[in-house]
């Protein structure tokens, strides 16, 4: 899904919302952002495999989409804090229905894992 479906104003709401949403680790730092506000250092040691470059480009675009606050400390080396804006903490909690219903999916697949084995 394209950057510019979460501008289209002729798609459907969900769309709209998963476009902002889209790729493999802007939830995750939804999710680690919902706890408070976070530096990018310790982002990336919460979410093995996530690079600095593409946790940059994540965080400029959750920012860009009103999701995120970014704060720079003015002090000796730069100190960046991400926190969630109110439209950001207004996502989260609209994701924890879905949240819910993909922990009931997955204990859903536990017992065929475990009738498979």
């Amino acid at each position: 899904m394209t950057r510019s479906r979460a501008q289209d104003p002729n798609v459907c709401g969900v769309t709209a919302a998963i476009a902002v949403i889209d790729g493999k680790w802007k939830t995750s730092l939804l999710w680690l952002l919902e706890s408070g506000p976070h530096r990018p250092g310790e982002l990336r040691r919460r979410l093995p495999g996530l690079s600095e470059k593409v946790l940059t480009q994540a965080l400029r675009e959750m920012e860009q989409d009103g999701l995120v606050h970014r704060d720079v400390h003015d002090v000796l080396p730069p100190k960046t804090v991400y926190s969630l804006t109110e439209f950001g903490q207004d996502l989260a909690t609209a994701l924890n229905p879905l949240a819910e219903w993909g922990y009931r999916r997955l204990d859903r697949l536990r017992p065929s894992e475990a009738a498979a084995s």
